[in-house]
């Protein structure tokens, strides 16, 4: 049985993207829930989620172990070997003393997948077995949080991009552990697919009825009403706008919109342009070779590849670390201002620019990584090494700093000039 066949009263919900009110239909296993305004996913429904989950994060999490125990690359430079593992990437970078870089290339890439892995395991358990815990519902909570932060998939990319920079420099031999890593990047987006956070949380807390005033069709503020950012159940608000209210089924606490989205949006994309600066004129990767050192930054590295004959390597870094950081600002500032001045734009092209520029945001770290992974491999003593430059630290906040300002917008102040009733 269904969530929508076990509850006696229809299932709500509120665009997270645009803020109308839905009815969930009955879905079967393998349909879906779109909003019929802007086509957000409301709800998936899978055959046997449960276990699923549960053999997809299990295989997910025992491919990662293999990948941590085994050689990730072999490198034959001129007779000088070098053989690194995955753990090397960052705990190199702790050595070259940049501790933050290291935990921010450490975490995304096998520590924060890792915790969801075992998070999924262990709640879906809980959900088999239907036995309530605590701590459930603090996994659940941060499910959906952790889902931009775990870049598997862009650390694959700048494992190739690394290899290509390798190629006329030494022989470079993959070892089982990045064949592993690539099957555990893809099951990891399978895992995070697989899991329906409102399926979730019906069972985890059950389907409270939702306010008899509701209307769908009309977005919720109009109503005094808003859809729960993290279980997406539809609460009434207090008229008092100074009163806090908090879900009633996971405690969150609710706003009609998020509080000083456009102010913090603002703030966060200042510190991001002004991080920029030092990101692209200071080095990003120094080499040392028989005592003479060599600086390179974002753009040098860029015209260095492309003058020894890596064009596509060239302008894969050019999009992720120049175009990808500086379009996101731009467009970000752009949806800031279409927020309170309407321009030529739909409320629903506006919606998907948004979306399109959150979810290419992260792409930009392929650069960090690449530097990573050239710190980890080449070591050779006094013959050659290479070492992260000041801007790898910078360049590092300026994705972050971006992708925080991406997750503060609020793409339902959007659609609040469009007017409130749906047609």
């Amino acid at each position: 049985m269904t969530a929508e066949q076990t509850t006696k009263w229809r299932r709500l919900r509120a665009c997270h993207a645009c803020d109308l009110v839905s009815a969930i239909p009955v879905l079967r296993p393998g349909e879906h829930a779109s909003c019929p305004r802007c086509g957000h996913v409301l709800a998936r429904r899978y055959l046997h989620p449960v276990q699923r989950s549960i053999a997809l994060a299990v295989s997910a999490l025992l491919t990662l172990i293999i990948a941590i125990a085994f050689p990730f690359i072999t490198v034959d430079a001129r007779g000088l070997d070098n053989q690194i593992d995955l753990s090397q990437t960052a705990l190199t970078l702790l050595h070259a003393h940049q501790p933050l870089v290291a935990l921010i290339v450490g975490g995304t890439a096998i520590l924060l997948p890792a915790f969801y892995l075992v998070g999924v395991i262990a709640m879906q358990a809980n959900v088999l077995r239907s036995v309530p815990r605590a701590y459930s519902d603090v996994l659940a909570r941060l499910f959906s949080r952790l889902h931009p932060w775990m870049m598997a998939d862009v650390f694959i990319v700048a494992a190739l991009v690394s290899l290509v920079k390798l190629t006329g420099m030494a022989e470079v031999q993959l070892g089982a552990s990045f064949w592993a890593y690539c099957v555990f990047a893809l099951l990891l987006l399978m895992t995070t697919r697989s899991v329906d956070i409102d399926w979730l949380w019906y069972r985890l807390a059950g389907e409270p009825e939702p306010p008899t005033h509701i209307q769908c069709g009309m977005q919720a503020a109009a109503q005094h009403a808003t859809g729960c950012p993290t279980c997406g159940l539809v609460n009434a608000l207090p008229a008092d706008p100074h009163l806090v209210a908090d879900c009633i089924r996971c405690g969150t606490t609710l706003h009609t919109r998020k509080p000083y989205s456009l102010q913090i949006t603002a703030a966060l994309l200042l510190t991001a342009g002004i991080l920029y600066i030092p990101a692209n004129a200071y080095p990003m990767m120094i080499t040392t070779a028989l005592g003479q050192s060599h600086a390179s930054t974002i753009i040098g590295g860029m015209m260095e590849l492309w003058q020894h004959g890596s064009a596509p390597i060239a302008v894969v870094i050019f999009v992720t670390s120049v175009m990808v950081p500086i379009l996101k600002m731009l467009t970000l500032m752009l949806l800031s201002w279409l927020a309170k001045h309407p321009g030529p734009l739909s409320a629903l092209q506006k919606t998907r620019l948004y979306y399109l520029t959150e979810l290419i945001g992260r792409w930009s770290m392929v650069d960090v990584f690449v530097v990573a992974m050239m710190v980890a491999i080449i070591q050779s003593g006094n013959l050659i090494s290479v070492l992260p430059g000041p801007a790898a630290l910078a360049f590092c906040a300026v994705v972050i700093t971006t992708m925080l300002a991406a997750m503060a917008f609020d793409p339902r102040l959007l659609w609040d000039t469009q007017g409130k009733q749906y047609e």
